[in-house]
Parts: C-alpha cells; sequence; structure tokens
C-alpha cells in the first residue's frame, strides 16, 4: 500500500515537472514570438515617422532609408535640368545659334539619363532616381516612336535624296552606286562644275531624264517638265539686287519640277540650304540656312498642286525651329515609315539626320538609309504610293 501511494506520488511529481517545463517552453517562445512582432512593429513605425518616402523604399525593398532622400542633390538636380532642357527645348534663347545646336543634337540627351541613373545607384540616391523619371518620359515622348520599324512593303515609287559633296574624291563611283540604287526618282545636290559631266553620264542610262539648276539636279526613270530654279533668298542685299540672272541661276540651290506619273503629276523640290558652322565668336552661325528656310517654306506655301515631295539637305534636323515653316507642310518618311533616327551626317559616324524626304498628298511606306559613298553625307531613301 505505501508502494504504491510512493509510485503515485513520484508520477504526479514527473506529470507536474514536464507540465512545468511545457509551460516554460511555451512562455519563451510567446516572449520570443512577441519580441519579433514588436520589432517588425517598431521598423514600421520608424519608416512611417520617417515620412512617406522612406515607408515607398521600405516597401519596395530597395534599401533606401530616410538618408538616401537627402543624398546627391547634384544628380537629383541634374536629371531635372536635363528634363527641363529637353521638354522647354523650344524656349531655349537662340542667340549665337544656342537653341538650334540643342535641337541638331536633342536625341542625344538621352544619353545623360543611364549615366545619371548608374551615379544615383552608386550614391544610393531616391532623389535622384525618382527625379530621372522625368527626362526618362520626355525622351520617350519625344523619340520613342523612332525606335520601333514601322516600314510597310511596296510603294508606287522610289525617291532618293544625296548631297553628293562638293569634295567628293571619287565621283564618278558615287554616280555608279546611285545608278544602281533602284530609285525612280534622284535628287543630288552639292554637285560641282567639275562633277557636273561624270554624273549626266554616268546616270544617262538608269535616268533618261534629267536637269540640273545650279548646284542641285533631278535624274527620273519618268518624264520631267516645268523645271525652274526656286528663289530660297540665297542672294540678299545690295550686292544680291546687283547680281545678273544668269549668274544667279548658275548658283541656286533649290528646283521644282514636275514628275508625269501614272497616277497623275507629282512636284519635286530638291533643296540645299545654307551650310551652318560653329564659330568660336559669333557661336552657331545658322544665318543663311535660316533665311533659305523661311523663303523654302513660302514657296511650299503658296504650291498648289496635291503631291509635293522634298528632296535635300536641310542643314538641321526637323526638330531645330527654323525649320519650322517647312515641317508644318510636310511629313518626315522617317517619322512615318522608317526604322531608328535614320542618321545621315557624317557618314563615318552619323549624329544627325541633315538629310530629308519630306511629302504631302501622297503616303509613306518604308524609309531607309543607303551605304555610304565618297560624299560625306549618307543617301537617304523612300518608297511612297498614293
Amino acid at each position: 500500500m505505501m508502494r504504491a501511494e510512493t509510485a503515485e506520488t513520484a508520477e504526479t511529481a514527473e506529470a507536474a515537472e514536464a507540465a512545468g517545463a511545457a509551460g516554460t517552453g511555451s512562455s519563451e517562445a510567446g516572449l520570443r514570438g512577441t519580441s519579433a512582432g514588436r520589432g517588425w512593429r517598431v521598423a514600421v513605425r520608424r519608416a512611417v515617422a520617417a515620412g512617406p518616402a522612406s515607408v515607398v523604399g521600405f516597401g519596395l525593398g530597395l534599401g533606401f532609408r530616410s538618408g538616401a532622400w537627402k543624398r546627391g542633390p547634384v544628380l537629383a538636380a541634374a536629371a531635372l535640368l536635363l528634363g527641363l532642357v529637353m521638354l522647354l527645348h523650344g524656349r531655349i534663347t537662340d542667340r549665337w545659334g544656342l537653341g538650334s545646336l540643342v535641337e541638331t543634337f536633342l536625341p542625344w540627351f538621352g544619353l545623360f539619363i543611364p549615366v545619371l541613373l548608374g551615379g544615383a545607384l552608386w550614391r544610393r540616391s531616391a532623389s535622384a532616381v525618382v527625379a530621372l523619371l522625368l527626362p526618362g518620359v520626355v525622351w520617350l515622348s519625344l523619340f520613342g516612336g523612332l525606335l520601333g520599324d514601322k516600314s510597310r512593303s511596296g510603294g508606287d515609287l522610289t525617291v532618293v535624296s544625296h548631297n553628293v559633296g562638293a569634295g567628293n574624291s571619287d565621283p564618278a563611283g558615287t554616280a555608279r552606286d546611285l545608278a544602281a540604287c533602284g530609285a525612280d526618282v534622284l535628287a543630288l545636290q552639292e554637285i560641282s562644275a567639275q562633277a557636273k559631266p561624270l554624273y549626266e553620264k554616268a546616270l544617262a542610262e538608269a535616268y533618261p531624264h534629267h536637269s540640273v539648276r545650279g548646284t542641285v539636279g533631278v535624274w527620273s526613270r519618268l518624264p520631267l517638265s516645268g523645271t525652274r530654279p526656286v528663289d530660297i533668298a540665297q542672294d540678299v542685299g545690295p550686292l544680291g539686287d546687283a547680281k545678273p540672272a544668269e549668274a544667279k541661276t548658275a548658283d541656286a540651290r533649290a528646283l521644282r519640277t514636275t514628275v508625269a506619273t501614272d497616277r497623275g503629276p507629282l512636284v519635286v523640290y530638291v533643296a540645299h540650304l545654307g551650310s551652318v558652322r560653329v564659330h568660336p565668336g559669333s557661336g552657331f552661325g545658322t544665318q543663311t540656312r535660316d533665311r533659305n528656310a523661311r523663303a523654302l517654306g513660302k514657296a511650299l506655301a503658296a504650291e498648289r498642286n496635291e503631291r509635293v515631295v522634298l528632296l535635300g539637305d536641310l542643314n538641321g534636323t526637323l526638330d531645330d525651329r527654323a525649320l519650322g515653316g517647312i515641317t508644318s507642310r510636310m511629313v518626315s518618311v522617317q517619322d512615318e515609315a522608317g526604322g531608328g533616327f535614320g542618321f545621315s551626317w557624317p557618314a563615318a559616324f552619323p549624329v544627325a539626320r541633315i538629310d530629308e524626304i519630306l511629302v504631302r498628298g501622297v503616303r509613306p511606306e518604308s524609309s531607309w538609309v543607303l551605304p555610304a559613298t565618297g560624299s560625306d553625307h549618307l543617301p537617304v531613301a523612300a518608297g511612297i504610293s498614293w
């Protein structure tokens, strides 16, 4: 009897001890869980107290702490300035040609975005990363549409424009390349007096119809009519007024002609606007180019034919405000049916598209850049339809 009671007592003690141990373990686990939950809530409260920006960084797991929004103020300011320059480029003063210079190379401003982004990540600057949204969105809105290929197959007519270069060391080779390009209408600019016979001879078989006025010319598989020079205010002032008409024609830099197609007449303008130069004392010299552009714009505004094509070296990109009188009346084939930016100058490493094909009353189907010739410009081509 006594042994039985002793055994029961021992069992009861062991059970109590086990229960106590279990209770202790549960309490310790509960404390650990409570501590972990409290630590998580404390972190959240600290993020909230630091401000909404810190909450965003905490929630995204970017590792941005509240101090990250104070780092890199110079990077953030540079990103905002870059975005504003691209967004408001039309408001930049054109004194010393600054506005035109910026607009000529406007697409290249996008290269600063990854550079600034790399700096922002290296500095772990949340403010700079967010500020870069502005230039990124602006650049895409301006040039994002050029990144894809919008060309379509077919086309009723193929046109090519090429500044063959007065200093071309191999005009005969350039002429052979152009004769084999397959264009129906070929427009050339900067034809020197010495090279003119070479082009006429090399292109005669492929293009039975042609006309040259001054330094610009047009070659065509189809008949031409009504070819005449276009006054783009090349000669102004007393000296220009005194210049004989024959001399003005010899120096002409623009012409108008009519191509007879089976779909009706197509008016073709060929133009070479004045060159631009960077001068240390006076900046980006665009006066002659700008005057030519205004005169050409007036000629296009007065044109009554429904279908018009402009082929030429405009010595400026379509973003340049100086060409507004032209671009407001014509459509760029590269914008409508090209792939990429279609840069054409300089031929060795093209950084700008200053050689253009613009249309009105016809539909661009495709636009592309041809291989280099002996010129410092690349030829540009387009397929158009009615």
